[in-house]
């Protein structure tokens, strides 16, 4: 594929979930602007087939490697998309000296390396991971500025706080004057359910999210909280703030997707339906906006917005978040990690929901907070978290729970 001048490079890393598809949406709206050069996911053959056939990337990458070599057959004669294969595949692309922007949307910690990789590299990154700067935060952010990498958030609550905040030319959005930040939630599918009821709670209840269309991990983040906890370190690293200045307020209806509130009095929210193509595009046109696809917001239909606090009571992954935040160095990876094990765990039917945040909290209190001084120090820390959560885990699994442990 011949590199045009003029047109922005696009890697989309995770093109086969929800961020990746949506993604290319917008892109294919806007073939003068942008071009799918690479696309990668995990295994999903057939999703990554169709769309390396309707986009032609240069670079097509499976992570897992039977999944690659499927992949070789099914675009033989096709298209003339190059296979690759594993994380190295990833961070190839993600650093390629053709690629302008990288869509860092792979779920979890298996997309912090090509983040990294990217950040090293200097691209404009659309952050849609945010498990890059949950577990290495000091990291990414610190590489980016030595490379001069710009960073757009592509979580919709971050984006809209990077949409009300004062930013330089090189997208650092800037303080002055901001009092607070308040990061919105829906509240989840369990927003009005009684403590009992959640502790029942099934995976397909837990991935039936009102307001977002969204893979299954992050579904059930966003039913135990788990998931504006993450972005609540997200935002501490994104707009450097200490957590105490950010606060979560529930919204059901998902419409104001965040707001900043400045010394005198003043409240900028972003608004809008909750649709992922909006700051998609936001991030892709950046500093110009272009159109996304998305249906305008009709206020009179919406009638009535509502607002209250968060639950922690019935939602400690909230409080362990904040936790960790606060305990900075690894927690926050080592937060991260025992909750993907919980989740995998949960959606496997290996435990109940309630033992997401007692797996979490174990993990907590059993490791050290050591600073991150490396990504292999970040990456041992994950690792050891992750076998611990993995060991409670199947205390949980094999016994009942009394009361609301489970």
């Amino acid at each position: 594929m011949v590199v045009v001048p003029g047109i922005q490079q696009v890697a989309v890393l995770g093109s086969t979930g929800s961020i990746g598809v949506s993604t290319l949406d917008v892109i294919a709206r806007h073939p003068q602007r942008f071009r799918a050069w690479a696309l990668a996911a995990h295994r999903s053959v057939d999703t990554l087939a169709a769309q390396c056939e309707a986009f032609h990337p240069r670079y097509a990458v499976m992570v897992d490697p039977d999944a690659a070599e499927a992949l070789r057959k099914r675009l033989a004669g096709a298209c003339d998309t190059e296979v690759l294969a594993g994380a190295e595949g990833l961070q190839r692309i993600a650093a390629h000296a053709d690629v302008d922007a990288v869509m860092a949307a792979i779920v979890g910690a298996a997309g912090l390396p090509s983040t990294l990789a990217a950040a090293e590299a200097g691209k404009r990154i659309l952050l849609a991971n945010k498990e890059s700067l949950v577990m290495a935060g000091h990291l990414l952010m610190a590489a980016a500025r030595k490379a001069g990498a710009v960073i757009l958030p592509i979580d919709s609550e971050h984006n809209a706080i990077f949409q009300c905040l004062p930013q330089g030319r090189d997208a650092t959005p800037g303080l002055e004057g901001v009092s607070r930040i308040l990061l919105t939630a829906s509240g989840g599918p369990f927003r009005n359910w009684t403590a009992e009821a959640i502790a029942a709670a099934t995976p397909a209840e837990a991935c039936a999210h009102p307001n977002w269309s969204m893979g299954r991990k992050i579904s059930v983040d966003s039913a135990t909280l788990m998931n504006k906890g993450l972005e609540l370190i997200e935002a501490c690293w994104l707009f450097d703030v200490a957590p105490s200045r950010v606060e979560i307020v529930v919204h059901p209806e998902s419409i104001v997707h965040s707001l900043v509130q400045y010394v005198d009095g003043s409240v900028l929210a972003q608004l809008g339906n909750p649709d992922m193509r909006t700051p998609i595009a936001y991030g892709l046109g950046w500093p110009q906006r272009i159109d996304a696809g998305v249906a305008p917001l009709d206020l009179v239909a919406l009638s009535r917005l509502h607002f209250e606090a968060p639950d922690e009571g019935r939602f400690p992954c909230l409080r362990l978040a904040r936790e960790a935040a606060a305990a900075g160095g690894t927690a926050m990876a080592v937060c991260n990690a025992a909750n993907e094990v919980a989740v995998q765990a949960f959606l496997a039917g290996g435990i109940g929901f309630n033992a997401i945040p007692a797996v979490i909290e174990a993990a907590l209190a059993a490791m050290p907070v050591v600073e991150p001084t490396s990504l292999s120090v970040v990456e041992a820390a994950d690792r050891e978290a992750r076998e611990i959560a993995a060991l409670h885990v199947a205390r949980y699994s094999s016994r009942p729970l009394a009361g609301g442990e489970n």
